[in-house]
């Protein structure tokens, strides 16, 4: 019997989910994401907008680099699934929306909200970040 080829080697076969890909992650690279809890504080006293999927806290850092992207979803969002559920989806809205509507030198951070964060449909919750960060921005 022939060995298996590895993985690496093979060429990816369509197998009709490409349709429902909503883009290539090459080109919306993911931001740089906060990881420090310092940097989530100060955006928590800083601007914010409710929004019915999530709430979007931003803040205005002393440098220009690029904007920064931070994700939180409590337990009032549910068990450990639904959470990284939750954070999955505003990973993806942030990676597609962020880059045409961050400004450099920004932080933001998306709070998911319970039920809402889930069940609202994607297409939706795009167009929900496109208005807070046009609020948070005016």
């Amino acid at each position: 019997m022939p060995p298996l080829p590895h993985p690496a080697d093979t060429q990816p076969q369509d197998d009709g989910t490409a349709a429902f890909r909503m883009s290539d992650p090459a080109r919306f690279p993911m931001p740089p994401v906060l990881h420090q809890r310092a940097d989530f504080l100060a955006a928590a006293r800083a601007r914010r907008q409710g929004m019915p999927g999530f709430l979007l806290q931003a803040r205005r850092r002393d440098d220009d680099g690029p904007a920064r992207i931070g994700f939180t979803c409590s337990k009032k969002i549910g068990n450990a699934v639904a959470r990284n559920r939750a954070k999955r989806r505003l990973r993806e809205v942030a990676r597609l929306g962020l880059q045409g509507l961050g400004q450099p030198g920004w932080d933001y951070v998306l709070v998911g909200r319970p039920e809402a964060t889930i069940a609202r449909d994607f297409a939706e919750l795009r167009a929900d970040f496109a208005r807070a960060m046009d609020k948070i921005h005016r």
